[in-house]
C-alpha cells in the first residue's frame, strides 16, 4: 500500500469506504455487501444498508480507544453485485403476496405456493452465493465480513467459515431468537437463520445469543433444552441484572465465558435498543446499549479468544436519515479493530 491517508481530514465515499483508496488486494478486510430483505416480514429497506453504510463513512474518525490504526490494513467495500439486486427486487414482489397472506390461503394458493417455491429457490442461490464468495476470500488469507441485507444472508457465510475452523462458536447479538424451523414457509427467512446455521453447520458447537427479547413458544423449547448448543442471555434477564446492581462487565465476562476459543460474530443491528436503529427491519422495545455490545466483544479479545469473523446486517436507513447508518459504520469499524486485534494484527494502546 503506498497511498498516504489524511486521517484527521474528512473522508470521501468516492474513493471507498471510510474514504480509503485501496483496491481488493491490497486489503486485508473485505466488506460483501449484500443488499437483501426478500423476506422481511415487517417493514423492508435493509437491501439499502450496504448503500447507507457507505455513505455515512464519511463520518468515521480512526483513532480506536482499544487497538491502533485497522484501516492501514486495508478495508475495502465491494460494489453490490447487479444479480443480486435484480434477484432481490424479483423475488421481493412474490414474497410481498405470501406476506400479505393468512397461512391456511398460502397453503391453498396455487400461484402462492408457486412463489413461495421462487423465493426458497431463489434464497438458495443466494446462500450458495455468499458461500462462494466467502470462501473464495478466505483462501486469499483474507477476512470476508459480511454486510446485509436481512439476516437470513449471512448463512453462506457463516457456513464457509464453519468449514474452515472447527470447533466454531457464534455470539449471536440479536432482538430475536431467529431459530423458526421456517418463517411464513419462508425456509431461509430472517427469523430461521440460526435453526439453518444449527442444522446445516455441524463444526459450530456452540451459540451463544445476546439480547434476545422477542421469540415463540417453539423457539424458547428449542433454544432452552438441556443438550441444547444454544446459551441465550434474555434481554429481560440482562436488565434484571442491572437492576440489582450487577456491573456489566461482569455480565460481559460471563456471556464469554461460553465461547469457545475460535469466534463468529453475527450482529443484527436490532439487538440494540431501537433509539440506535429506528428504521431496522423489526424493531423491539429494550435492547442492549451500543457500548454494552461492545463490551462484551471487548472481552472475547481480553479472554485471548479469536474472532475469525462477523456480520452486520439488518440495517435500514430512513427518509432523509442517516442514523441508522450512521451507528452501523461506527459499529462496522470498532467491530473491526476488534477482530483485527484479536489476531494479533493491530497493536494495542497502552
Amino acid at each position: 500500500m503506498t497511498q498516504v491517508i489524511d486521517i484527521n481530514s474528512k473522508a470521501s465515499s468516492d474513493d471507498g469506504i471510510f474514504g480509503l483508496p485501496f483496491s481488493e488486494s491490497e486489503c486485508k478486510v473485505v466488506y460483501l455487501p449484500v443488499p437483501w430483505d426478500v423476506t422481511t416480514s415487517y417493514q423492508a429497506g435493509t437491501n439499502k444498508g450496504p448503500k447507507a453504510i457507505l455513505m455515512a463513512s464519511e463520518q468515521i474518525d480512526f483513532f480506536d480507544w482499544d487497538f491502533k490504526d485497522a484501516y492501514a490494513q486495508g478495508l475495502y467495500l465491494r460494489k453490490e453485485d447487479k444479480k443480486i439486486v435484480a434477484l432481490n427486487k424479483k423475488l421481493r414482489a412474490h414474497a410481498e403476496k405470501i406476506i400479505a397472506s393468512p397461512d391456511e390461503k398460502i397453503k391453498k394458493n396455487k400461484e402462492l405456493q408457486k412463489s413461495l417455491k421462487l423465493v426458497n429457490a431463489g434464497s438458495e442461490t443466494l446462500n450458495e452465493w455468499t458461500y462462494q464468495q466467502t470462501k473464495k476470500l478466505l483462501s486469499q488469507n483474507k477476512i470476508s465480513v459480511l454486510i446485509g441485507g436481512d439476516h437470513s444472508c449471512p448463512f453462506g457465510a457463516i457456513r464457509a467459515y464453519a468449514e474452515k475452523y472447527s470447533d466454531l462458536g457464534i455470539l449471536h447479538f440479536d432482538a430475536h431468537s431467529d431459530t423458526r424451523k421456517a418463517y411464513m414457509g419462508f425456509e431461509h427467512s430472517h427469523a430461521s437463520i440460526l435453526y439453518n446455521v444449527e442444522k446445516h453447520c455441524p463444526a459450530i458447537h456452540k451459540i451463544v445469543q445476546v439480547g434476545i427479547r422477542d421469540f415463540c413458544r417453539e423457539e424458547y423449547d428449542r433454544i432452552t433444552f438441556p443438550g441444547s448448543k444454544f446459551k441465550v442471555f434474555f434481554d429481560q434477564q440482562l436488565q434484571q441484572w442491572k437492576h440489582e446492581g450487577r456491573s456489566f462487565k461482569q455480565t460481559a465476562k460471563e456471556i464469554v465465558g461460553h465461547l469457545p476459543d475460535k469466534v463468529y460474530v453475527t450482529i443484527d443491528i436490532d439487538a440494540l435498543d431501537p433509539r440506535f436503529c429506528p428504521n431496522t427491519g423489526t424493531p423491539v422495545p429494550g435492547g442492549l446499549d451500543y457500548f454494552e455490545l461492545v463490551e462484551i466483544v471487548r472481552q472475547v479479545v481480553q479472554q485471548g479468544k479469536t474472532i475469525v469473523g462477523f456480520d452486520l446486517v439488518e440495517v435500514a436507513p430512513g427518509k432523509n436519515d442517516e442514523w441508522d447508518a450512521n451507528v452501523a459504520m461506527r459499529l462496522l469499524y470498532k467491530m473491526t479493530t476488534l477482530m483485527l486485534g484479536s489476531q494479533k494484527i493491530l497493536t494495542p494502546h497502552t
